[in-house]
């Protein structure tokens, strides 16, 4: 194996791993019309992480995953809690202010840290090319009893997510499944976050939704469109950060928008050629 195989690989992997899980998720989001819940939750997520350092919990360990989620568990009920007032204040309104407030104290409590900055570029971009092959291992089982929960609930899953007129679709049953739902939401951004920070984690969750979605609309082809997306770009992006040195995190994002801009016009171009025909 060659040395740029063997420092890309694990990266490469891991984003493999993002990608399969939160395309998926990412099709939920769209359809519930709640885009920033995947951000708002990675930064719940951050801010765990943060106040477990300030408490002396190193990143990267058990204890501070534990103390992630906990937080991130508690942002998954918020969001299940305020389902029932959206028709009176839109969910994307308490979705976006959580955001605001979680970064807000991920900043407040980073000021305390000894390297406080370097802890929040880290949160934000993360550092794929240090991931090693056991965390990715690890992910991978954890991702594996998710996808289990989500293949065995899939139809309920599905009919909240899809069909606003099914008659189940609000009271407090709805709820409670709302809540498992976002539960197994937050333990994959959290893991995620770990690995790949937030920034990323929200681009592995919505541009490939956004970019399948631009071009068909049944589930199974988006799905799929969406996972070759992931990993395309997935490759380029770590490939080209090896060669120009540049912050792996951040060249992936930027070539998922690139990807999407060039979606866009493809789609313009398509949508125009059927009109005159």
């Amino acid at each position: 194996m060659s040395l740029e195989l063997e420092i890309i690989l694990p990266g490469f992997l891991a984003c493999l791993l993002l990608t399969g899980f939160l395309a998926y998720l990412g099709l939920h989001v769209l359809a519930r019309e709640v885009i920033f819940v995947d951000i708002a939750l990675a930064q719940i997520a951050a801010l765990g992480t943060a106040c477990a350092s300030f408490n002396g919990i190193e990143p990267h360990t058990p204890e501070s995953y534990v103390v992630s989620l906990c937080f991130t568990f508690a942002g998954a009920a918020l969001f299940a809690l305020t389902r029932g007032l959206r028709k009176r204040v839109p969910q994307e309104a308490f979705i976006g202010i959580t955001y605001a407030v979680a970064a807000a104290a991920a900043i407040l409590v980073a000021k305390f840290l000894p390297h406080g900055d370097e802890e929040i570029k880290e949160i934000l971009i993360g550092s794929l090319l240090t991931v090693t092959l056991r965390e990715v291992g690890i992910t991978a089982l954890i991702f594996a009893v998710l996808a289990v929960v989500h293949v065995v609930f899939r139809k309920k899953f599905l009919q909240l997510s899809f069909d606003h007129d099914h008659p189940d679709h609000d009271g407090w049953r709805a709820m409670l499944w709302d809540l498992l739902f976002y539960a197994t939401f937050g333990v994959v951004i959290t893991s995620s976050v770990q690995m790949a920070g937030v920034l990323l984690v929200f681009s592995f969750l919505i541009v490939p939704a956004v970019f399948s979605a631009l071009f068909t609309k049944a589930l199974w082809p988006r799905l799929l469109t969406a996972w070759l997306l992931g990993a395309v770009v997935s490759a380029v992006g770590l490939w080209g950060s090896f060669k120009l040195d540049l912050p792996t995190g951040a060249a992936v994002v930027v070539t998922f928008g690139i990807a999407l801009v060039l979606a866009a016009v493809a789609r313009v171009g398509l949508s125009l050629r059927e009109r005159r025909l």
